[in-house]
């Protein structure tokens, strides 16, 4: 009797009035022990409802139904399809909406839609894959940024497919723990094309020596990520790369010239079909096994001396052990350059100028790494010997000279003076000074004396400035040994 009272009343009552009084209609329905009789006539009246002329009514609705999985189906649906302020909290809320609706939503939705969609928990992972393949990138992002979805590889993939070129789908990307190599390898490649397309735009180079440093550039992007990968990982990499056309002679004898020898191995294995043991056994052993690996995975025949070299010159020399990213090493890089020149026709040979850019980049990556490392080690060296020429009296003194002092002792103790107060701030250092390092006692004004040191006389006090002079100078050169 109540819901009839309802629906006469509803008729003709202001908008507003009618949204308060069907969101209290809905709760009832959800929550109230309503007989058989008045549930089936409030579900009568919420369905008229949806015909309503204003919104208000029907996002009542949508606020009370959404996250409800005991609201009426039908009205779930007709909400679902309806505007988007609207449909959005049951898009994303709602337990009941089928994943062949949810497919059909993304499809024909708006961008609104499809992020309400991707923002949804547990979303199935069809539902997922037509939003990679389908969405717009802001839907895309809320895909990739939902801690509650699993995404198949090729549906991350196809997001870096699409809209890899954007920054905040790489950064999000890379925040998640389950990308695989080839997608990584596919988001590296992208950096590298967008950035090659800036500077050429630009006209800060060249579109071809962008077009060449964006492809050096993820080649050895690949090489680093294919070299954390191991197993079924490695495998759908090399897969990957051989499917888009980038396993290459080229990228395989940068691979063995690096050191990458898993790299090299899965690429053979992939290319001849033949078991890793197999492949491992012909490649690296005596014999002609690794003529013919590479005439069977059909590598041009001008390479083979090329590879035939890394490999005597790796079992010669050996391969030195490397740790994070993949370098050319200069050994290996010169020995097979030396070869190939003696047994080559004509100093212009593609593999010829391939050897000669790997032998100035791993003599580049060298020099950076030896002027990296020796400025480290310069740069420890002068720190203690500012620190020594900094407190010349604690040169002159004995030990047993300063310990012999009780005011020194008692002033020693302080350790805070040591930790706190012993260089002055940065920006307090000097236009003219000489070195880097500014001793405290040339800035009274950035470093306070203790008090207790200010009462001392003349004397005590430069015996217990050199004696903390020569702790210092100790302390500096225990850390930098260490």
């Amino acid at each position: 009797m109540i819901v009839r009272q309802f629906i006469s009343w509803v008729r003709t009552a202001p908008a507003g009035e009618r949204a308060e009084a069907t969101r209290a209609l809905a709760r009832a329905w959800l929550v109230s022990d309503l007989s058989d009789d008045d549930r089936l006539a409030a579900e009568g009246a919420l369905l008229m409802l949806l015909d309503d002329a204003s919104p208000l009514v029907r996002q009542a609705m949508a606020d009370v139904f959404a996250a409800s999985a005991d609201a009426p189906p039908a009205i779930i649906a007709a909400l679902a399809a309806d505007q988007p302020d609207i449909a959005l909290p049951v898009l994303e809320f709602s337990p009941l909406l089928a994943d062949a609706d949810l497919v059909d939503l993304v499809a024909t939705g708006s961008a609104a839609v499809q992020c309400a969609v991707a923002r949804r928990v547990n979303l199935p992972v069809p539902v997922a894959a037509a939003i990679a393949e389908v969405s717009d990138a802001a839907a895309a992002l809320e895909l990739v940024e939902n801690p509650h979805v699993t995404l198949a590889p090729f549906s991350l993939a196809r997001i870096v497919e699409r809209h890899g070129d954007l920054a905040a789908i790489r950064e999000a990307m890379l925040q998640r723990d389950d990308l695989t190599a080839s997608v990584r390898v596919a988001l590296a490649t992208k950096v590298s094309a967008t950035l090659a397309s800036y500077v050429a735009a630009r006209d800060w180079i060249t579109p071809d020596r962008a077009s060449r440093m964006a492809a050096e550039v993820t080649e050895r992007s690949l090489l680093d990520i294919a070299s954390l990968a191991e197993g079924e990982d490695l495998a759908a990499l090399v897969h990957h790369l051989r499917e888009s056309g980038e396993l290459n002679a080229g990228l395989m004898l940068r691979a063995l010239l690096s050191g990458r020898t898993n790299v090299f191995t899965a690429a053979l294995v992939e290319l001849t079909g033949l078991p890793s043991q197999r492949v491992a056994a012909l490649a690296y052993g005596r014999g002609a096994g690794l003529d013919a690996l590479l005439t069977k995975a059909e590598f041009p025949a001008a390479t083979v001396p090329a590879f035939r070299a890394a490999v005597a010159a790796m079992t010669e020399i050996g391969i030195a052990e490397l740790q994070g990213v993949a370098r050319l090493q200069r050994g290996l890089v010169e020995r097979v350059l030396a070869q190939c020149e003696s047994g080559a026709t004509s100093a212009h040979d593609p593999l010829l100028v391939l050897l000669r850019r790997f032998a100035v980049e791993a003599a580049r990556e060298d020099a950076r790494l030896f002027c990296d490392d020796a400025a480290t080690e310069i740069d420890a060296q002068r720190f203690v010997a500012m620190i020594e020429q900094a407190s010349p009296v604690a040169d002159e003194m004995s030990e047993d000279e300063g310990l012999e002092d009780p005011v020194t002792d008692d002033w020693m103790g302080e350790e805070s003076f040591v930790e706190d107060r012993i260089f002055a701030d940065a920006e307090s250092w000097s236009a003219d000074g000489d070195s880097e390092f500014f001793y405290e006692s040339d800035f009274d004004d950035y470093a306070p004396m203790d008090e207790h040191y200010v009462a001392l006389n003349d004397d005590n006090a430069a015996i217990a400035a050199a004696n903390l002079d020569a702790e210092i100078a100790l302390l500096v050169r225990e850390r930098v040994a260490a």
